[in-house]
């Protein structure tokens, strides 16, 4: 009996004990605080929401990551002629060219993915884009002449990279355009500032188009992102935590729609692209989910649902207008709004 009685006031103290403990652990666990700040650059708003103890730190976490953003515009854009990226369009015709780290490693990603999807993907169809892109405006629709000779200015492979810092260009027509690829650099740049100064929640949004994730909210395993849906019917979503997910899609964006369909290039062409999905893709970075997704809506869901099995921890959704679903998955699940 005394036995038994010693045993039971054991157990009651150790239960004692966890219960003061779980207590202490409650009250000394800091408080999470929601930041969030916004900024319109590359031609779109990037915003950032951080869950930290301290407002201070993650606002000024917040605002180094987004003064990177604008850095790497005068970096990345072509719209911008100081910009690093147009100084190489200039100079690099058979002479080859000094660049920085960032511009180097934008270009040399791409030229991955353009060889991943045999040159379907490829950042060199800059004469082409801005030919169209004057169309849109209501400029001159490019004549089957013009087009073929600003398809001669075109090929990923012309472009020869010499490390550690040099990019040359084999064509004395070749531009590079990185609209397809330069977004999602930056996310990933984002990320790694955040990182840095010690933030482990906040979600990325570059212009509803691409998401990185750190972490997950308090209570969450992860970040819910809701997915462009044309249809109006599905409601897709994926959850996030540690990786990224993009959506590319060929929007008309004038009233010649009618007669030029959207401002993606098929380079395969010359021409826009004539097609009526949205593609989302999820990848462990933000460069690759950018790339790919514009890579997958080029390649169509026959072709992009091949290229997907060969990519570790990938997976894409195409939706068309009509609500008609294709998906492939090599990694977490885009979900619908039925839980499939």
């Amino acid at each position: 009996m005394e036995k038994s009685t010693r045993s039971s006031k054991h157990l009651y103290a150790f239960f004692l004990l966890v219960c003061l403990a779980l207590f202490s652990a409650k009250s000394t666990a800091p408080t999470l605080h929601l930041v969030h700040k916004k900024k319109y650059v590359m031609g779109t708003v990037f915003e950032v929401a951080v869950y930290s103890p301290s407002v201070e730190r993650a606002t000024e976490a917040i605002e180094k990551a987004l003064e990177e953003v604008v850095r790497l515009d005068g970096v990345l854009s072509n719209f911008k002629s100081s910009s690093e990226l147009s100084q190489l369009n200039h100079f690099a015709h058979f002479h080859a060219q000094t660049v920085s780290l960032d511009l180097y490693r934008a270009i040399e990603e791409s030229l991955h993915y353009s060889r991943l999807s045999g040159g379907e993907f490829d950042i060199s169809v800059a004469p082409l884009v801005d030919a169209w892109k004057a169309a849109m405006k209501g400029g001159p629709i490019p004549s089957l002449e013009e087009e073929k000779e600003l398809r001669s200015c075109v090929g990923f492979e012309k472009i020869e990279m010499l490390p550690p810092d040099r990019i040359e260009f084999h064509s004395g027509c070749l531009r590079i355009d990185l609209g397809a690829i330069g977004k999602g650099y930056a996310v990933d740049r984002m990320a790694e500032i955040l990182r840095a100064r010690g933030v482990q929640r906040a979600l990325i949004n570059a212009g509803g188009s691409t998401w990185y994730a750190l972490g997950a909210p308090p209570g969450k395993t992860s970040w819910l992102v809701h997915l462009r849906d044309p249809s109006g019917r599905i409601d897709p979503s994926t959850a996030l935590s540690e990786n990224s997910v993009s959506t590319s899609e060929q929007t008309p964006p004038s009233l010649l729609a009618a007669v030029i369909p959207g401002h993606i290039i098929d380079p395969a062409t010359g021409e826009p692209l004539k097609a009526a999905y949205a593609v989302s893709v999820v990848a462990r970075t933000a460069t690759a989910s950018d790339a790919l997704s514009t890579t997958l809506l080029l390649l169509g869901p026959e072709r992009g649902k091949a290229l997907v099995k060969g990519i570790p921890s990938v997976s894409a959704m195409w939706v068309s207008p009509d609500g008609q679903i294709e998906q492939v998955s090599n990694g977490p699940r885009i979900l619908l709004n039925n839980g499939s």
